[in-house]
């Protein structure tokens, strides 16, 4: 009669062990490699997240350029005797310019407009006229700073006001400094401003616009 069974384990046999877990040496490779990902994974992000803010500062810088030139060209169009009588262009310097305007004044007035450049910051100032006679008292004037990275004269000694007489017709000489307001009919800004400010870099964006004052024109087209 046949022995029907599990077969007879011989003596000295064992089963084969497996793999089963890392050694030491493994583990610690395991964890250098995920160290080493992990600080290429952050250095990649902080590379793009830098990126984009110096890219959000470039726009920010040239859009508010490019704001600050449309307001001052609108309201150097509209400029306009003082209503104590006073000439509509009161300074014209290379970085300062005083001029009066209806721009955002009340019906019937003209507010004293101010712009200056002070270090790297372009500022407005606005008086407005009271009193009867009417009258601007300088001690009353609003200021807003209205652009920074402003580099004209910090770094570049570039004029930011230049201005032409009625002759210019697009192109040719501006007057030169000083200036008689008396031959002024038309008048430039020329603004230059850092791309990414607070970045050791000189990229630098330049925007020159320029309007007629239309009450003193006399041969200019517009």
């Amino acid at each position: 009669m046949k022995n029907i069974g599990l077969p007879i384990k011989q003596a000295g046999h064992t089963a084969p062990r497996g793999s089963i877990g890392f050694t030491l040496v493994e583990s610690i490779m395991a964890v250098a490699v995920f160290i080493v990902l992990s600080i290429g994974v952050s250095t990649v992000t902080l590379t793009i997240m830098r990126s984009y803010r110096q890219q959000s500062a470039s726009l920010t810088n040239v859009d508010q350029a490019t704001i600050v030139a449309s307001r001052f060209t609108n309201e150097l169009r509209n400029a306009s005797y003082g209503n104590d009588g006073a000439y509509p262009l009161n300074s014209a310097g290379p970085a300062e310019i005083v001029f009066f305007s209806t721009v955002g004044a009340e019906p019937n007035q003209s507010n004293r407009i101010r712009y200056y450049l002070s270090g790297t910051s372009l500022y407005k100032g606005i008086t407005a006229p009271s009193g009867s006679p009417p009258s601007y008292d300088l001690g009353s004037e609003t200021t807003d700073l209205v652009q920074n990275s402003v580099i004209n004269y910090a770094t570049t000694s570039i004029p930011l006001f230049y201005y032409y007489d009625g002759d210019y017709g697009g192109s040719g000489n501006p007057l030169s400094q000083p200036v008689n307001i008396n031959d002024v009919k038309f008048v430039k800004i020329n603004l230059i401003v850092l791309k990414q400010p607070g970045i050791s870099t000189t990229t630098s964006f330049n925007l020159n616009t320029g309007a007629t004052l239309r009450n003193l024109k006399n041969n200019l087209g517009n």
